[in-house]
Order: structure tokens, then sequence, then C-alpha cells
């Protein structure tokens, strides 16, 4: 029978795959299935080119689920398998009253006036991860109501879906505050109506001066009537850029300045400063308290996650909170989060690109999501760093070498090793005895990967093979010494010039050189190089030789350069164009 016709066989493939993909962040590699499959199908040994090809078939059914979708289909069926990923889930304390709703929901709130960075991850992954745990919701919400100071920008309402999705966090809902602005409105009226409100004419300076004072602005006790014939005026047009503010009423004497009658709604000139949705249709425009506080009541809200910058805010919108009879959701702050040595400055990121400082969002030195992707920093190393800070109170810093970290674990089990020589030296091999076959395994660890195998053939009387190796390594071959190319054989350094060097092949055994631990050399037999370019961290460029058979790699695979450091492909052509992620 057709492997492809055996539904027991695709059954056992597609768990396998599931449980790879949930380990993975929803991507599960068919190459880990093989070896997995034939162990407990031995008798499929001789059809493993055919048992490939229904592994592909069901790892790509499998992909095509969202992370979400792969975790319900493996608690449903194989409960068991998943007490170590809850164990790790459980690391995040329970949320503060969860019992009281019926259904949590949390939301990340980004402005689409740059990219997304690292500087967000706590919030987007806090606030999905928490909305899983309780299989509640999660919002994406585009505060986009200032189109003049962060103004917002079409193509980053696009890459942020695409950041969220490339973390594995599914969006439930989505809103967009600029599509909102007459709901703002009748909120609006209905506070100045009650009294809670007022239209303030007073001018920014002269404000400041009076509410530090802790005095009333002469605007907030005109009559309810009056402040509807102020509102009506600035959404009409009757008052032009700075001439009148929305205040929500608050306790004067509140000790802290910020939170006195604070400022709801303004005026911009959207004829100068056009909004990229909705053009110059409105010139009264909603503040953060105000349009925020609003959506967190109106989109039921259960748990806001955010940072400690935040407090301030809280304090305000209770306010406008209690004047409408709502209760304020449950807000966490946590402390701030630093990350040593990351460009997190939005304004100048988007400034950098905009004047070619960058090469663009994907910049190997900013911070930003996009350029981790490009450079093979995997979302699950972020997810499980964030995990770990957690929602802690406390200030927190960080390095890149803490992500690092979390990233060298997974890539460690998953990537495939090959050669890279960089700067390369021509090392000529003299008096090698005989053809050698040299087989290098993809995955130390993983066998049923398979190999890499290079035949290398002494040619000539001086039965000579000439290699590849990296100029670094080169400078420690000095005559005499004894260094090991690996997986291959032992070679005694016989003369070197600055562009090349001679040896003399010593001995094939590695128990022969493993005592007195020679030096282990990368290799490439000249001939079949392949051109590699490797763009570091720093954006400089490394050039080089990489082995024949990363000409087989696709664009994003991650693989390891032994003794260099991961690296994601880019580019698979006449030369092969990488990332370099870190070691």
């Amino acid at each position: 029978m057709a492997l492809e016709n055996d539904n027991d066989l695709r059954e056992l493939i597609r768990k396998a795959a599931l449980l790879n993909a949930v380990s993975h962040g929803g991507k599960a590699q068919a190459g880990a299935m093989v070896g997995k499959i034939l162990g407990e199908k031995q008798e499929l040994r001789s059809r493993v080119k055919e048992l490939s090809g229904v592994i592909n078939t069901v790892v790509n059914e499998v992909n095509s689920l969202s992370l979400a979708e792969q975790k319900a289909i493996v608690e449903k069926n194989w409960p068991e398998t998943q007490k170590k990923e809850k164990a790790e889930e459980k690391r995040l304390p329970s949320l503060p009253n969860a019992d009281k709703y019926p259904k949590i929901v949390t939301r990340f709130s980004p402005n689409p006036d740059c990219v997304l960075h690292l500087g967000s991850a706590r919030a987007i992954l806090l606030s999905h991860e928490y909305a899983r745990i309780y299989n509640g919701k999660f919002i994406l919400r585009f505060e986009d109501t200032d189109p003049k100071i962060k103004r917002p920008s079409l193509k980053f309402y696009d890459s942020i879906r695409q950041d969220l999705k490339w973390l594995g966090c599914k969006v439930d809902e989505e809103y967009i505050q600029s599509d909102r602005l007459p709901i703002y409105y009748d909120y609006t009226e209905r506070l100045i109506r009650d009294g809670n409100a007022y239209v303030c004419e007073c001018p920014s300076e002269e404000f400041r001066k009076i509410t530090i004072a802790k005095q009333a602005c002469p605007c907030r006790d005109v009559p309810a009537n009056e402040q509807l014939e102020r509102w009506h005026r600035m959404l009409n047009g009757g008052y032009t850029e700075g001439q009148a503010v929305v205040r929500v009423k608050t306790d004067l004497e509140n000790p802290n300045p910020a939170v006195r009658d604070w400022p709801a709604l303004r005026i911009i000139d959207t004829k100068k400063y056009p909004h990229p949705r909705v053009g110059s249709k409105y010139i009264v425009w909603p503040l953060y308290n105000l349009a925020a506080g609003l959506d967190d009541h109106l989109m039921g809200m259960t748990h806001i996650i955010r940072g400690k910058e935040h407090y301030t805010n809280m304090v305000r919108q209770k306010y406008m909170y209690d004047y409408l009879g709502w209760t304020y959701p449950e807000a966490i702050h946590y402390g701030r989060l630093k990350i040593t040595g990351a460009f997190l400055s939005k304004s100048k990121i988007v400034q950098g690109v905009k004047e070619g400082l960058y090469t663009g969002y994907d910049d190997p030195r900013l911070g930003t999501f996009a350029a981790l992707r490009k450079r093979g920093i995997t979302p699950e190393a972020i997810k499980k760093m964030m995990i770990d800070v957690g929602i802690k109170s406390n200030d927190v810093t960080l390095s890149w070498e803490n992500l690092f970290s979390y990233n060298r674990k997974i890539l460690d089990a998953s990537s495939d090793r090959y050669f890279f020589v960089p700067q390369p030296v021509e090392l000529k091999v003299l008096q090698v005895p005989k053809v050698f076959n040299a087989k290098l395994s993809l995955h130390p660890e993983k066998p049923e990967r398979g190999f890499r195998e290079y035949t290398v053939t002494p040619e000539g009387e001086d039965k000579a093979v000439s290699f590849w190796v990296s100029k670094k390594d080169s400078e420690t071959m000095e005559p005499e010494k004894v260094f090991r190319l690996m997986e291959l054989f032992n070679i005694k350094i016989e003369s070197k010039t600055d562009s090349s060097v001679t040896a003399k092949f010593a001995s094939e055994s590695y128990e022969d050189v493993r005592k007195i631990k020679v030096q282990l050399i990368q290799w490439i037999p000249k001939g079949t190089e392949f051109p590699c370019q490797v763009v570091m961290p720093d954006a400089s460029v490394t050039e080089g030789f990489a082995e024949a058979d990363c000409k087989k790699l696709k664009p994003d695979a991650i693989i390891q350069f032994e003794r260099f450091g991961f690296v994601r492909i880019n580019e698979v052509n006449q030369k092969l164009i990488v990332y370099y992620a870190h070691k």
C-alpha cells in the first residue's frame, strides 16, 4: 500500500508534527520527523524517500494552522504531553481577581508611527499569554489619534500586524481609534453636559500657572449651556489650533499637578497635518487618556498590562470612570525594562531610515522585530525571555546576551551545521597517502538528519590536496605544529606566507592527536567553495567561502556555521548571503 494512503501512519506523523510545532513556536520541522517515525516504524527504513514525502505533506498541513489552533488540538487529543509546557506557563502569577470575570480580555495598543521593536515585546507577549492561559480574548487596538506629533503611517499598520503574527500572537479583535471619533465625541458631550468636563480657552502657559497654584481655571465655572456652545464651536471649526481644549474635572488638591483637570481633546489643523486614514475630516482629536480610557471600558477590557509610567494615566482615567458610573479594569503596572545596547528610539529609527543612515527597518543594528527576524532571532526566544521577566514592578536591565542565550538553546537543537571559512587562505597538504571520504553530520546529536560528504583525492607526484582555511586559523599555523582538519586527517605545518600555508599529511586517526589537544580546523576543498557574504550585527560584511552543500539551502533557514555562529539564510544565488545572529 502507498504510504500516503496509510491513515494510521498519517495520524502518527500528524501527532509528531503537532507536538514539534507547539515546541517550536508553531512551525514543525520536517527533518526532525524522519528519525522519530523510523524509530517507531523500522519496517519503513527501505522506504525513506516515500516516507519523507508524506511527512512533508503533513508538516505543511500542520504549519498552516495558527499556534493557538495547534495547541488546542494537542491539548484535546494528547493532554499528557503538555505537562511540561503548562508548568512553564504557570511561571506567570495568576491575574488579580480573574475569577470575577466571565472572560479575560487583554489588549496591545500601539501607535502606528513606527515598526515594533524589542521594547514592545513585554506588553505584547504578557497580554497575549494571559489571554491564552485564561482562554480569553486578545485585542489589537491602533491608537492613531495624533496626526501632528506622533504621525501614523499606513505602512506601519500592516507591519505591526505582521510582527504580531511572527510572534505567534493571534489577534481576536482589531480596532482603529481613528474610526471611532464619533464615539469619543458622544461621551465628551455627555461629560460636558453633566458638568464633569469643560472647554478651556486659557493659553497653556496661563493654565499651567493656575493649576500649579491649585486654583480653578476661569473656564471651569462657565455654565453648562455655554460649555456645550463652546464644544460645538470646537467641532465646527470656530476655534483654531491651540485656542481651546476640553478638560476633565478632577480634584484640584491632587498632589500631582499632571492629574489636575487633565486635557482630553484638542484641535489639530488637519489641512496642514492630514491623517493618513481619514484625511482632514476631523479637527478635534482625543488625547490618550480620553480615547484609551473610554475604549478600555467599551471593549470590555478586564486586565490592562503596561509599564508603571502609565500609573498617572490610571489616576486620571479613574475620574472619568467615576463620572460615567464605570468600574476601572484591573491594572498591572510592571517595572521599566532596559536592554543595554539595543537601539529602541522610535523617532530616531524613523529619522535614520528616512535619511539613509539605516538600510531599512530591518537593518541589523536596530532592535526592531524586523531586524531580529532577519538576523535569525526566534520569536520563541523573545517570548521565553519576556515570560521569565514577567510582571514584576521592579526595574529590570537585560543585555543582548540574555536574549542570545534563550535563542541559542532553541537554535542549537534545530540548526544544521556547515563549514564557513572567512577571509580564506589556501592550505596545500602534501603526501596525502590515499583518497579520503569525509562524512560530516548535519547535526552531531541527530544522525537521522543526514550528512555532507566530500571526497578528497590527492593529485600529482607530491600527492597534494588544496583546501581553503580561514585567515584566523592560518595565523596560528607555525612550522612543525600539528593541526587536525575536522573529521578528515591530521597535518603538520611546513611553511607559510601571508596568502598560503603548506603542510604535510601526519596521520588519519583523531586518537593520534587527541592527547596533545591540537586545534581543530574547518576546511573547504578548493574548487568546491561557494562564495558567502555574512552581514554582521554592526552592518559590516564578512566575506568568505561556505561549503558546497549550502547551495541547497532555502531563504529563512537558520543554520550554524561551526566555530563561527548562527546565521539566517537571506539569499541563495551566485553567492550565499546570510545575516549573523550570534555565537
